[in-house]
Formats: structure tokens, C-alpha cells, sequence
């Protein structure tokens, strides 16, 4: 199909292409940002996790490197709101404070993802108003008697396109929505697996606050 009957298309879309094309652009950029940038983010928090996972031989070096080279993850905002916790702190009350700091970075995850949610609902109903619009000018060549049923079916498939752009456009975004949010799920059970790690290595154990490792967010 060349460029030339692709503008046609889009032409007797009544414009709709145009925009499904703009939409489908608005998709593939939130996907690729959101794909990178979570994966960024939940492959630090399971190195995190792997620095926390046995306080007994944990090195400070070690640790104090990988808070600084993780620093931008909201993975350590609970590092800091557990250095910032009072020693006399008990429990309930560091986890409270502990589960704030984690509220505060849960909606920086999905930022953007209600752009694709809008997609993938958008697309397959422009897609539909663009068919009725392209069948408008398929049935207005009813009037000449010879070559009617060729010009009628003829437009009609290519009102068609429409509706298959937009379904195509629907099901890519639904299938990468789907994947993106269940990184996000892994992400906020990653921030819950650090929150409760970091509570039992201040309260799990009776050992006294100078045995503790000290941890030094840079």
C-alpha cells in the first residue's frame, strides 16, 4: 500500500487516523520510559534486598556503596526514615513511620500509565467513529446504478481500517499495561519486603543499638 493511499484512508477517516496515529505514538513512548525506568528500579531493589538479606555479615563498605549507587530509587526513602527514627522509637511507631515513607513513593510508579490506560480505551472508539465517517461516503455513491455495489464494498473495507488500526492500538497498549503493572506490584512488594527487613534488624533482635550496622544514606 503506498504513502499516497494511506492519506487517502486517513482523509476519508474523517481525520481519525491522524489522531490514532498521534495516540499510538503517545503509547509507545510511555511504554519504552515506564519499561526502562521500572526495570531500572526493580533490579536495584532486589540488590538492595541482597545487601540486607544477612545483617550478620554484612559489610558497611558494601552497603554504604550500594545506597549510593541506588540513590535515586524510592526504595531508599525507608533507609532514611530508618535512620531518622529516634533509637527509643518502639515498633509500631517505626513502622508507621516506615509505611509513610512508602505511601509517599507508591504513586510515583504508575505516573504516566493512566496515558496508556486512555489509549488503549480511546483508540478502539475512534477507530469506530472513523469507519461511520468512511461509510457515510461508501453508501453516498448509491446513485450511480452501475458501478454502486463495487464503489459501496470497496469503501466499506477501507472504512474498515479504521476500526482494525484501533483495535491493534488497544491490544498492543493492553498488553504491555498489563506487564507494567505487574512490575509495579513486584516494585511495592519489594518496598514491603525492606520495610519489614528493616524492622527486624532494629527489633528482631536483642542485640544492643552499637552492635547494629550502621547504615549512612549519601
Amino acid at each position: 500500500m503506498t504513502s499516497e493511499k494511506l492519506f487517502e484512508l486517513a482523509n476519508h477517516s474523517g481525520g481519525t487516523l491522524y489522531i490514532m496515529c498521534v495516540l499510538l505514538l503517545v503509547a509507545l513512548t510511555v511504554i519504552v520510559e515506564r519499561t526502562l525506568f521500572l526495570s531500572k528500579m526493580q533490579q536495584g531493589g532486589d540488590e538492595l534486598i541482597a545487601l540486607l538479606h544477612d545483617s550478620s555479615e554484612l559489610q558497611a563498605a558494601s552497603m554504604q556503596e550500594g545506597l549510593r549507587k541506588h540513590a535515586d530509587l524510592p526504595h531508599i526513602s525507608l533507609f532514611e526514615a530508618s535512620l531518622l527514627e529516634p533509637e527509643e522509637s518502639a515498633r509500631d511507631t517505626c513502622a508507621g513511620h516506615l509505611e509513610e515513607a512508602l505511601m509517599r513513593e507508591v504513586p510515583l510508579l504508575d505516573r504516566s500509565l493512566w496515558m496508556l490506560d486512555t489509549v488503549i480505551t480511546l483508540a478502539p472508539l475512534l477507530g469506530l467513529f472513523g469507519t461511520i465517517i468512511g461509510m457515510f461516503g461508501a453508501f453516498s455513491v448509491l446513485g450511480d446504478i452501475q458501478n454502486a455495489a463495487s464503489q459501496v464494498t470497496g469503501g466499506i473495507a477501507e472504512a474498515l481500517i479504521a476500526t482494525a488500526f484501533g483495535l491493534l492500538i488497544a491490544m498492543i497498549g493492553l498488553v504491555f499495561f498489563n506487564g507494567l503493572s505487574t512490575k509495579i506490584r513486584a516494585i511495592v512488594h519489594q518496598l514491603d519486603i525492606l520495610k519489614l527487613m528493616l524492622l527486624n534488624r532494629r527489633f528482631g533482635t536483642n542485640a544492643p543499638s552499637h552492635a547494629r550496622p550502621k547504615l549512612k544514606v549519601v
